[in-house]
């Protein structure tokens, strides 16, 4: 079973994005199906992979003059946060919480983000033609 069907998420209309997107649901799959040996590198992977869209979103807002840009970077910062929580955890092998973090928060949080935020974002890049 996986966490997440990635063909049950919205697709946003904007193919980095969108495929952004793809990768974060693999990795979580991944992670839930992850033994204990290969969890810590995994959730690793997956705090950079985030960071790293974050990043890109965030300067896509910058670019586009996305009239949300502070509501959504702030909810960017907001949930690295609460990554960085869990990831010192799972570096210090507390690895239950990591797997709470990966199967409770982070599906809803991401299918909320994409559905609203992100398809906000990619609505207003759209229309205005600046990618």
């Amino acid at each position: 079973m996986t966490l997440i069907d990635p063909s049950a998420v919205k697709q946003v209309s904007h193919p980095a994005i969108d495929s952004d997107h793809q990768a974060f649901i693999s990795l979580l799959n991944q992670l839930d199906a992850a033994d204990n040996a290969e969890f810590p590198a995994l959730f690793q992977h997956l705090f950079e992979h985030t960071e790293q869209h974050f990043g890109m979103e965030n300067q896509l807002m910058r670019d586009s003059r996305f009239p949300a840009e502070a509501e959504h970077a702030g909810e960017h910062q907001r949930v690295l946060g609460e990554f960085k929580q869990f990831k010192s955890r799972v570096d210090k092998g507390l690895l239950a919480f990591g797997r709470s973090f990966v199967r409770e928060r982070l599906p809803q949080w991401f299918q909320l983000h994409t559905a609203t935020m992100d398809s906000a974002l990619a609505a207003h890049i759209n229309t205005t033609g600046k990618r």
